[in-house]
Order: C-alpha cells, then structure tokens, then sequence
C-alpha cells in the first residue's frame, strides 16, 4: 500500500494535507478522506483503519473505484509536519569519513551507539518544492536517506518491539547548511540553523508492500541521486547499515515513548569501496555518494582541499529507489536551489 497526501488549495485550511491512496504504477490515486482525513489521523488510530486503507488500495489496483491521475508536484510531504523528526546515523561510514577530513578522533562508542538528533518537524517541504537558500556562504547540501514512520513505542521497547511499530517507510532529501555545522556544534548544544526543512519522498509505503527489499530493518534498494541530470550516487541502502532501523528506533525510544507519526531517518546512506576505503564517484567505477559532504571529504584527505562546491542557486537534486522494472517505488524528490 503506498499513501500520499495532496496539497490543499488554502495550506491555511489544510495544511496537513488529504490522504490519499497511490497504485503501484504511482500513476493514479483515490481519495481516502473518508477512511482518515489525514496521514497523521491514520497513523493515530492504524490498527482500524489500516485495512479499510489496503481495502481501497486493493481496489485501486483492480480499477473498481473512482480514480484520479496523481501528479507529484501536486503532493506535500506524506506528513506535511510530524510530532516527531529524529534523525540517526547509522552508516557509519560517512561519520568516519567526516570526522577523518577534520582531524577529529573517531570514538569507539559511535560504532555501537547510534547518533541521532531531534529535527524540526513543524513544516516539511514537499517532494517537488524548492529548496529556500538565502546565502550560498552557508554551503548547502543536500542528503538522500531512507526514513520510517512509527506507530506508537513503548519508552524501553526492544529492537524487535521497535522494528515492529514501523508503520511506513520513505525517502527523504535532509537538507544541512554544512557552514554553519562547526559553530553550532562549537557550542556544545547540537543542530538547529544548521538544520533546516528537509523533504521526504511523494508517498510512503507499507513494509508488507516492499516484500523481500524490506528485511532486518533495512530497505535493500539502491538510493539513487542524480545532481544537474548527471549521476551522483547509487549507493545500496541495505548494504554497510551499521545500525538498522529497529536499533534507531530503540534507542529514540530508550527513555521517552515515541507517539504515532514519528519519523526515524537512516542519515546519508553511505558505501565503502569495494577496498574497504572510502567509495569512489560514479565516473570512476563506484557507487558514488549521497551527500556533496563526503565527497568533498574524500577529496580533502586526498588533496588536502575539497574541490566539489556546495549547491547553489539553479542547481537540480534528484532521489529515489527503483523496483526490478526501473519504475520509482517512493516517486521522486526533485528540488531546485531558489
């Protein structure tokens, strides 16, 4: 099941959006208000309302109800806002690779204890919004990550109990201001301007619809980005997870519980070369990379200076994950930098 929510004419009115329900194609959509208004309103009460969901996805598929074409540039963020954006990083990968251009140490701890910040969640941009950059100084990137939606989790849940409560499972550009990361970090206090509206992926869909490129807590699906129509990663999502989502989960919920509509991201999806070192670009046989950060660390502990600039006005970012058939499973983020 792949669900979607609609921009509303008057955000004022309805700026959580209206749920929908997408075929599998992405190609059309029926309306599912009278299920739940909203995606929030589902995840609230989803034990009920989930199958009345995969009933009218089912006839959806089979044509037996009245349909919509869906238009991407027509969804917001499949939750608009959220109680909750915590985002992790489990691929450790990069987080070495980050702090090695700096010349920080690397702890032992970030190896079995998973980073994570709270994000802002009051507002997310939509998949086919622009990206609102008031000073290129700020060095924007974009990051391609894989995220889940929870239903509720106890405080102290298991990673079995953690995984369990996964309800949904997307995409999402987390757009950093890497300039200002130093200073704000400086301050021994975390992330906040540094930080600011990411967007997530048209729809959000259903573990069970995944089948086996859902398992242990990961999405074993190549994240695809392309930067100015020119490929920039292929990373494997499923591959070099130091922390599968299950592990985020439990520990997000370690000492407060989680409400339904909680949003756990994966952090930049991240490979290692096929030498065990730092994953090469596209151009050069590898898989590429997900974020303009690490390879403009690769090319700092190389060269000892990064060449690859930060996104700035005009510039084109391009996510998402293909089936076997090379159709779009979450639809596609595709932002310009205004």
């Amino acid at each position: 099941m792949k669900l979607a929510s609609l921009k509303d004419a008057d955000p004022a009115r309805g700026r959580d959006g209206r749920l929908v329900v997408v075929s599998n194609d992405l190609a059309w959509y029926a309306d599912a208000t009278h299920i739940a208004p909203t995606l929030q309103a589902a995840l609230d009460d989803w034990d009920r309302l989930a199958p009345m969901l995969e009933n009218l996805s089912t006839d959806l598929e089979h044509e037996m109800i009245p349909m919509r074409r869906f238009h991407e540039h027509d969804a917001a963020s499949p939750l608009p806002r959220a109680y909750q954006w915590a985002d992790g990083s489990a691929y450790v990968n990069h987080v070495a690779l980050v702090r090695q251009a700096r010349a920080a140490e690397m702890p032992d701890s970030f190896w079995h204890d998973p980073l994570m910040y709270q994000g802002g969640s009051d507002g997310f941009l939509g998949p086919r919004d622009p990206i609102p950059l008031s000073d290129e100084s700020w060095g924007c990137d974009m990051e391609g990550e894989v995220v889940v939606v929870t239903g509720d989790v106890a405080m102290g849940a298991s990673r079995d109990e953690a995984l369990a409560a996964v309800r949904l499972v997307g995409l999402t550009n987390d757009v950093s201001l890497r300039n200002l990361i130093p200073a704000e970090l400086g301050k021994g206090f975390g992330f906040f301007q540094s930080k600011p509206a990411s967007a997530f992926s048209p729809v959000f869909v259903t573990p069970e619809s995944l089948g086996d490129w859902w398992q242990d807590g990961k999405l074993h699906r190549k994240l695809m980005v392309d930067l100015n129509g020119q490929p920039f990663g292929r990373a494997e999502a499923g591959e070099d997870m130091t922390f599968d989502f299950g592990t985020l989960i439990a520990h997000a919920a370690k000492t407060r519980k989680l409400g339904a509509g909680t949003i756990v991201g994966s952090g930049t999806v991240s490979n290692r070369g096929a030498d065990g070192g730092p994953g090469k670009p596209i151009a050069e046989g590898g898989v590429g990379y997900s974020c303009l950060a690490e390879v403009r660390t690769i090319e700092t502990i190389a060269g000892g200076a990064a060449v690859t600039p930060f996104l700035k006005k005009g510039d084109t970012v391009r996510i998402w994950a293909e089936d076997d058939r090379h159709r779009p499973i979450f639809g596609v983020i595709e932002q310009t930098v205004e």
